[in-house]
């Protein structure tokens, strides 16, 4: 099967880059990913649904090729406009959306703002902010912790690799459960070579600080609740995100189910994809 087309879009003053996989007149599946990642991570899953979907995988603003944020800051809010605005651009119509942890919140958010924008939604990993809210600092606190971690990032830089080879291996520890190919390829579409030769991940570092100021524990029960479109909630049974079930995340969408890959870590759709294509492929069908 051919690879993606890459394009770009621009949404609040950034040009932010998406890749494009199958026929316009296929339906249309948003592929949105985590944290510190990149759209290209989603390849193995798209190839296995290209035939059957209009596929637009966007690299999130700051990550991949897309143009990094002015000041540092990284909301999901920030996160949910420009995919909105990728949707009204290139969609047209009602989508399937699937996302993968930072990007599995900010799909939970748009559809439950955006109901006329979404069909059906696949979430992976993603109900991190239900166990995050539960237990988190006062607002002095968190805004303490922004300011020093804004300043360390600042003054640190990037992580610079000699070789591809360490950047490889980097991606291994921090998920073991990927082959060699997988960290290659993951590898190769996540880095950029400097000036000097040497090596750097494409995200900025700031994706690393927590913005201060969240929404409470009920506004998020409030949202999830509104999510009335078919919900499936898929997690690792060994990653460090609760299972949805288990704190009571997944009763609050109305049309919720979940699946739990039991042998797969945090991003189960690299850890176990036959097993992960197996739970989404019909979902996704409808």
């Amino acid at each position: 099967m051919n690879g993606p087309v890459s394009r770009f879009y621009f949404s609040d003053r950034l040009r932010l880059h998406y890749v494009e996989w199958g026929r316009e007149d296929k339906p249309t599946l948003l592929l949105v990913h985590g944290g510190r990642d990149h759209c290209r991570s989603w390849d193995w899953v798209a190839q296995e649904l290209a035939r059957d979907f209009h596929i637009l995988a966007p690299d999130l603003r700051g990550h991949g090729d897309s143009t990094w944020s002015q000041g540092g800051a990284y909301t999901l809010a920030e996160v949910v406009a420009d995919l909105v605005q990728l949707l009204r651009q290139r969609a047209g119509r009602k989508v399937v959306v699937m996302g993968h942890s930072y990007g599995g919140a900010a799909a939970l958010f748009l559809a439950s703002l955006y109901p006329e924008l979404v069909e059906r939604l696949a979430v992976v990993e993603g109900t991190w902010p239900w166990q995050e809210l539960r237990t988190q600092k006062p607002l002095a606190d968190r805004f303490r912790d922004w300011v020093d971690k804004v300043h360390e990032l600042s003054a640190r830089g990037p992580r610079k690799y000699q070789t591809l080879e360490e950047a490889v291996a980097r991606m291994q520890a921090e998920n073991s459960f990927l082959s060699t190919d997988q960290a290659h390829h993951l590898t190769v579409h996540g880095l950029h070579q400097n000036e000097d030769g040497t090596y750097s991940w494409k995200f900025d570092n700031y994706i690393r600080t927590a913005y201060p100021f969240r929404i409470s524990l009920d506004e998020l029960r409030d949202l999830w609740s509104a999510v009335t479109c078919p919900t499936l909630l898929i997690n690792g049974g060994k990653s460090w995100v609760e299972d949805p079930v288990a704190n009571g995340a997944a009763a609050l969408f109305p049309q919720g189910r979940t699946a739990m890959i039991a042998d797969a870590g945090h991003w189960p759709h690299h850890d176990r994809l036959d097993e992960f294509m197996a739970i989404t492929r019909p979902f996704l069908a409808g």
